[in-house]
């Protein structure tokens, strides 16, 4: 039955049977090839400007511990930048959670272990959402929530991707990325754009686990 309403309606059946009694917790990261296809592809670019990066960066700060996505720095310029990368939204609230203790933490935390004294002068938090259909709907549901945790326009963010780290900035930006743009075609957007109508690139992570598999990765 589920599959003849699937069919009807032009939708793709995915069925996951799973022993709940063995099913992991928390879900492990290198099982979400699109998410690590966005960080490769920002990786990528930002090294190329030669800027330094990094990785799944571990952070603590007192008792709290987690993880940053993907972070570049600049020591000359006492500059940071933050990626958050998200294919989807199944549960906003723990993304804000989430995403506002690296706000709060990660910059000092990490300007204290590169030896900048001061801290950094310019942070920009960015989060970085696959540009598909199914997180355009989630966005424009809840546009009140992701303009309170990404109020900011993407200027910091802009001045990043062109190598030149802005002076004396605290930001926090969304963007719709398409880690598989290729030619003339616009890498990312800003959240506005994003709520005012832009087409989606991809209809869901169905459709980028896809690409990732014609382009042999």
């Amino acid at each position: 039955m589920y599959a003849r309403l699937g069919h009807a309606l032009g939708l793709r059946l995915e069925a996951e049977l799973v022993d709940p009694r063995r099913r992991s917790v928390s879900p492990v990261r290198d099982v979400d090839p699109v998410h690590a296809a966005m960080g490769e592809f920002e990786a990528a670019h930002l090294r190329s400007l030669g800027l330094a990066i990094a990785i799944d960066e571990p952070y603590q700060h007192y008792h709290f511990a987690g993880r940053a996505d993907m972070i570049a720095w600049s020591v000359s310029d006492r500059a940071l930048l933050h990626i958050e990368n998200r294919t989807r939204f199944p549960n906003l609230q723990e993304v804000a959670g989430s995403y506002n203790a690296k706000r709060a933490y990660l910059a000092p935390v990490l300007a204290d272990r590169l030896g900048i004294r001061g801290g950094f002068e310019s942070v920009t938090h960015v989060m970085a959402a696959l540009w598909s259909a199914e997180v355009i709907h989630s966005l424009r549901m809840r546009s009140a929530t992701f303009r309170s945790l990404c109020p900011d326009p993407t200027d910091a963010f802009e001045a990043w991707w062109a190598g030149r780290p802005p002076d004396r900035d605290r930001s926090s930006a969304l963007v719709l990325l398409d880690p598989f743009a290729r030619g003339p075609q616009r890498l990312w957007v800003g959240l506005e754009t994003a709520l005012i109508g832009v087409r989606p690139r991809m209809h869901g992570y169905a459709d980028a686990v896809d690409r990732l598999g014609s382009r042999g990765v």
